[in-house]
Formats: structure tokens, sequence, C-alpha cells
């Protein structure tokens, strides 16, 4: 018997390598899917397609698109990218750090990648808990997307597939997303979380991704394999 298809969106962070480790576990063969969409550093994608050949998906593409021709985002200009923030002040209000729309935009690519394959499920790494206030990382966006999706696309309004997105880390601690990681073997060291690397593709270890992924560690009690360039 085949294995089920899925479409993974692969950032080569921690959360979405988290995920592809989930949907290997769970017997799916594996499609990753990255972007390059003019974000400051091709550092993640990098990691991303290390991740892909390690996980031994069936296929791992990615898409360009410049999303720095809209602006709007310290991920895609000339924005300063927000460091050594409290908690408090992360938590305060959505970051300039959030890209308009890229969760729509990198699912509507996914979805129409899975309804060639015939793929029913993908997969995202959102995270609802530890995370900056993204509005697309949170669970009742993630239900509107599916319904949405389930009236966008042939296979689904003929009735010979459904669409499901799959969110399991959405609910998690950035403490437990990693000891499930580690529970599946993932090796933290290959992932890329910094908002802002230095020239040689280390994190900086003061921006909020950095801060996040800094916690998350010491309170999952697990050494940070992380190569920061400061902090």
């Amino acid at each position: 018997m085949n294995a089920k298809k899925a479409v993974i969106l692969s950032s080569g962070g921690l959360d979405s390598t988290t995920v592809m480790a989930i949907a290997k576990a769970e017997g799916y063969e594996l499609y990753s899917l990255s972007f390059r969409y003019g974000q400051r550093h091709a550092v993640e994608l990098r990691a991303a397609e290390k991740i892909a050949r390690l996980c031994n998906v069936r296929e791992h593409r990615v898409v360009d698109l410049d999303m720095g021709e809209i602006g709007g985002s310290a991920l895609t200009g000339t924005i300063a990218v927000p460091k050594d923030r409290s908690e408090k002040d992360i938590a305060a209000e959505i970051p300039v750090t959030y890209v308009p729309a890229r969760n729509t935009i990198f699912l509507s690519y996914a979805l129409a990648w899975a309804e060639v394959l015939g793929a029913s499920d993908i997969f995202i790494g959102v995270n609802a808990v530890d995370y900056s206030g993204y509005p697309d990382c949170r669970p009742e966006y993630i239900e509107a997307f599916e319904i949405m999706a389930n009236l966008a696309i042939k296979t689904a309004v003929e009735g010979t597939m459904q669409i499901k997105i799959r969110t399991p880390i959405i609910h998690m601690a950035k403490s437990e997303i990693i000891r499930k990681g580690i529970e599946l073997g993932v090796d933290y060291g290959m992932t890329h979380s910094c908002y802002d690397p230095s020239p040689d593709g280390s994190a900086c270890g003061f921006c909020d991704s950095c801060l996040l992924r800094k916690r998350g560690f010491k309170e999952a009690g697990v050494p940070d394999p992380t190569h920061y360039s400061a902090g």
C-alpha cells in the first residue's frame, strides 16, 4: 500500500522541522516546500534543503516570489529587526517582523501543489503559544483557511479529496516542541531560527526568535546546539 502524501511547509526552522519529523513518524510520504520570498538571508533555505535530504523527502521544492516588492516587514526590507526585548514587550503587539499575508500566500502554494500531488494533508508549523503574536498563526485562521481551501480546488468540489491543514504543534510551548523533536530524533543543530543572522550564518542571539528559542531549550532541559554570534 502506498503511503499517504503530505505537503510540508519548511522554513528550515525549529518548528517546521519538528512538524516534518511528526509527519514522517506518522508514515506520510513527504513533499517539502520552501520559499525564496525576498527574506534578508539564504541561511534558512540552506537549512531547509539539508533537512529535506536528511528526512528523505520524496521531493523538495523552493518557490521564488518577491514579497520585498510589497514590503511592510523587517524580514523583507530595511526596517530594523527588534533586539533584546522582554517577554512582555514581545507579547505586547504584532512586531515588525510580521510579513503581511505570508502564511496565506505560502499555504496557497502548498494547496496548489497538494491538489496536483493528490495529497490531502498540508502540514504547517504555526504555533499559538510561544510566538510573536502573528495573526496567521492562530487556530481560527487555520480553520478559516481550511474551509476556503475546500471551496477553492477542483478535487474538493468534485468530492474526490478533502484538504486538511495539519498543525500538530499549534498548542505546544516551545519546550514541548523541542522535547517532541528530540523524541523523534531531530538534530536541532541543523535548524535556523534567527531573524538577523551574521554574514557567516550565526544566529544573533537577541532577536525575538532567538530569545524564544533560547528559552525553549532552557525550559526543556536540553542543551541548545545553536551557534550564536553573541548572547
